[in-house]
């Protein structure tokens, strides 16, 4: 039935339809769409042959290694074996004891000097830039490099060696370093917290900085004096950061493997700085142990997700 207007009648104004859009816009706009997404696709693509190249593959054919056995070109299905052989090694319960030694000691010293750093520096009002890039530098020397320096320069067992002279000087006795047993572990973690602590001190100012200022002046306000400060608001406004960090702590320092293997050559005195990591690398370039090796960073990765699963349990219930 077709609709008529009276006459006289004023017809409303119907609602316009929007024109379409040009097609070679649309066009242009679909391609771009496409250049985009294909690009955003390529680099994702890239990352995924590199880790999969890289990581992925290496630790799936480093499990599927710990349970086999090469020998002469053959290799053949073995269980478990490797695992009861590595596990029965005293070397074995020697290099875990002295990880987490190495780890713990690294958790007091390393973990708490660059959170106490920081505070400093965020407290400073002059030369601050400074500082952060002194603080910073050990950081971009190599490894290896800041070993050595520590090896031959600052514990040196004799009278030339920096620690031993400051000691001499203080008239404190001296130390063999190194070549003590007892001296080892916390000397490898002096070292390793210098190289390494520039990083988590920055990490640690730019969680500082986002601290509100009001929450100091408050706290000043009650009479709360730097310690209570740093107790009752830099604390439990930073505690992510320090739960992350120290989380990233504990897996970098059980893969603890060039301080002894630059300043113990590897084993130290009585095997006090044998490492799983460096047991790992001993197993498989110096005993030809390619499927104990492969066990025993198996053993290791299940120790390290053990921990990490704990973090993420306890960040978890946090938030």
């Amino acid at each position: 039935m077709a609709l008529t207007t009276a006459p006289g009648a004023t017809r409303r104004p119907g609602r316009r339809t929007p024109s379409p859009q040009p097609t070679a816009a649309r066009r242009a706009g679909r391609g771009r769409r496409v250049r985009d997404n294909l690009t955003g696709h390529t680099f994702l693509v890239g990352a995924l042959v590199c880790f999969a190249v890289f990581s992925w593959y290496p630790m799936v054919r480093g499990v599927v290694m710990s349970f086999q056995r090469t020998r002469r070109g053959e290799t053949t299905w073995v269980g478990w074996d490797n695992y009861a052989r590595i596990i029965a090694d005293p070397s074995f319960w020697t290099a875990w004891k002295n990880t987490f030694v190495f780890t713990g000691l690294a958790l007091v010293l390393g973990y708490a000097v660059p959170f106490l750093v920081a505070i400093l520096l965020n407290e400073l009002r002059h030369a601050t830039g400074y500082l952060r890039v002194l603080v910073y530098l050990p950081v971009m020397l190599p490894p290896a490099s800041a070993l050595f320096l520590f090896k031959f320069y600052a514990y040196d067992p004799s009278g030339a060696g920096l620690f031993n002279a400051v000691l001499t000087a203080l008239g404190l006795p001296t130390s063999e370093w190194m070549q003590s047993p007892t001296m080892t572990m916390p000397a490898m973690v002096l070292a390793s917290t210098w190289m390494n602590m520039g990083g988590a001190v920055l990490i640690y100012l730019a969680a500082l900085q986002n601290v509100p200022g009001e929450l100091y002046e408050a706290a000043e306000l009650d009479g709360a004096g730097l310690w209570r400060r740093i107790v009752h608001v830099t604390v439990p406004q930073t505690r992510l950061i320090l739960a992350l960090l120290a989380m990233l702590q504990i897996v970098a320092t059980m893969q603890l493997f060039i301080e002894p293997l630059i300043l113990a050559n590897g084993a130290g005195t009585q095997d006090s700085a044998t490492s799983v990591a460096y047991l790992i690398y001993q197993h498989g370039f110096f005993q030809n142990d390619l499927n104990g090796a492969a066990a025993l960073g198996v053993i290791m990765l299940v120790v390290l997700a053990g921990f990490s699963a704990i973090y993420l349990r306890l960040t978890a219930r946090q938030d």
